[in-house]
């Protein structure tokens, strides 16, 4: 469900709802650079337009355009409501943001870079921390000689093992294992703790049973010999 290329759109002033007109894909919600309003309110506005230059009420899927804006759990949440009450549905969200990216997966959305490709990093990229796009299913196994971070879920039956740490910006639910050349350091951070197993170096746990806390990533690391399970921030790099 990609972006086509023959409207390349970035409004200057609130948001913009483009209609499919195929019947076959989905309508194209496009956020401004940057705008004052509230999030809520712009998207209503861009609804009530989009209805008003149409045939009336425009109803069905919608692939969201963010750019950079940095959405959280709460926003991204609230967005979906909004576009609820009037007969849409967010299934897509094109962002440049990671924090964006965390938060779609957070809530189940799928998400995807612009033009498919990872976004620039304000900083130094770290040469030690690899990334990984793409869920890894049932059989695959991911394994890479320094610190990962997976922009996707971990299903039963995958593996996903890192020299250094394992930072899954999705559900972790096979097996995970940090410091897999012996590195005690090591951490394994998730938006959905909930593996099968964890190891750590040569520590082993099984994962945590019932609901993961709603809003917040999860982060296993070793302490007093025994891998322990605190909230987490998915943030790089580590420390403490």
């Amino acid at each position: 469900m990609g972006i086509g290329p023959e409207m390349e759109l970035e409004p200057a002033q609130g948001a913009l709802l483009v209609a499919d007109q195929s019947g076959r894909g989905s309508h194209r919600l496009v956020l401004p650079a940057s705008c004052q309003t509230p999030l809520p309110a712009l998207v209503q506005q861009a609804i009530d337009s989009g209805a008003l230059l149409g045939d009336g009420p425009i109803e069905g899927q919608v692939l969201l355009e963010a750019g950079a804006w940095r959405l959280g759990l709460s926003q991204l949440g609230e967005l979906q409501r909004t576009l609820a009450g009037r007969g849409l549905e967010l299934v897509m969200i094109c962002s440049s943001q990671p924090h964006t990216h965390v938060a779609a997966a957070g809530l189940g959305i799928l998400s995807q870079w612009p033009n498919a490709a990872a976004p620039a990093s304000p900083a130094k990229p770290d040469s030690d921390l690899q990334v990984h796009r793409g869920t890894l299913r049932s059989g695959d196994h991911l394994e890479i000689s320094a610190s990962v971070l997976l922009l996707g879920d971990v299903n039963p039956g995958a593996r996903i093992s890192a020299a250094g740490h394992v930072l899954v910006w999705g559900r972790l639910r096979g097996m995970a294992h940090a410091g897999c050349q012996g590195d005690n350091s090591a951490r394994i951070v998730a938006l959905q703790l909930r593996p099968l197993q964890l190891r750590i170096a040569g520590a082993v746990a099984r994962g945590p049973e019932g609901s993961p806390p709603a809003g917040f990533a999860e982060e296993a690391r070793i302490v007093a010999g025994a891998i322990q399970i605190d909230p987490a921030q998915p943030i790089w790099p580590l420390s403490g």
